[in-house]
């Protein structure tokens, strides 16, 4: 704004670096503003699941929390590069992450992902459930639900005895 007013008022000391500086920062910003992605709503934990959130078995759900609850610029959904090599990803209506919510599941720690997804068929998803769990990490399983049309609720849990041995 002192740029302006100063070019207003003949002062070129004043608007030069204002235009050559000012209106490249402005349209970078509006740039990132325009591909921004807000983070997904972080549910609210129960007391085991903050329990269980430090320790090291954890750590790549934690990651997985963390990265996709914060801003994100220059992409069309969280996950973006994990829903695309799982083949989940559809380019004009790309699966969007609603929620995430941390779960205590027989005292280990689990997520609850839950998904809009116009352009990837509940069925699609179901195909991939063997493989969604080991994508994340090792020893993790995953369970689906569709609590509503159009949307998938994705479960990582911690793999039970019986299921680690198969």
């Amino acid at each position: 704004m002192i740029g302006w007013v100063g070019y207003a008022t003949s002062n070129p000391n004043l608007s030069l670096p204002t235009i050559f500086y000012g209106i490249p920062i402005l349209l970078g910003g509006l740039a990132l503003k325009s591909s921004e992605l807000p983070p997904a709503t972080l549910l609210p934990a129960s007391e085991e699941a903050v329990a269980l959130r430090q320790v090291p078995a954890s750590q790549t759900l934690r990651k997985l929390v963390k990265d996709v609850t914060r801003w994100r610029y220059g992409q069309k959904a969280h996950l973006e590069s994990s829903l695309e090599a799982l083949k989940l990803w559809d380019d004009d209506a790309p699966p969007q992450l609603l929620s995430v919510e941390e779960l205590a599941v027989e005292d280990r720690y689990g997520l609850a992902l839950r998904f809009r997804c116009d352009g990837v068929a509940y069925a699609r998803w179901q195909e991939k459930q063997d493989r969604l769990g080991r994508f994340f990490d090792k020893g993790l399983r995953a369970q689906l639900s569709e609590p509503a049309r159009g949307e998938v609720l994705l479960q990582l849990l911690p793999a039970t005895a019986s299921s680690a041995e198969s």
